[in-house]
């Protein structure tokens, strides 16, 4: 991949409570939480979750769907249903990403094997939901 290639830079997530969204993605997920602080402070629309160095999820509150008019009925956008968003991890990784959801009772699928992505077959892959029901995939290619 190039340095002008295109990437993801980040996926907004419509959440009810955005600091409770964060602590689930940095202490389920492990992600790093970015702007839960000012964010609580009312000095920032809303929080955001870091998933690598170029990406991250923003957690935006219900709250805000009225003043999203950026396009025509980008407020009906809140709570529509997006099918998954897939998470590809190293192996270890994988294992303990599924560790740590199950130590917090958070229902998983079974593990899939061979299913197709961006990088070929992935070798084990589940779906899980965070706390406002926008479901993900965990992956692994190795």
């Amino acid at each position: 991949m190039t340095d002008n290639s295109t990437r993801l830079d980040h996926v907004v997530l419509w959440v009810r409570d955005p600091v409770a969204s964060a602590d689930f993605y940095e202490k389920a997920l492990g992600l790093e939480p970015i702007r839960v602080t000012e964010f609580a402070a009312g000095k920032v629309a809303f929080p955001s979750v870091r998933l690598n160095e170029e990406t991250i999820f923003d957690l935006a509150p219900l709250t805000m769907a009225p003043r999203m008019d950026v396009v025509p009925d980008a407020a009906a956008s809140a709570g529509h249903p997006v099918n998954h968003v897939c998470l590809s991890l190293p192996g270890e990784d994988f294992d303990a990403l599924r560790a740590r959801l199950e130590e917090r009772a958070v229902p998983l699928s079974d593990f899939t094997h061979d299913a197709y992505g961006a990088r070929g077959k992935a070798k084990r892959s589940f779906y899980f939901r965070d706390p406002d029901g926008n479901v993900f995939e965990a992956r692994h290619y190795e």
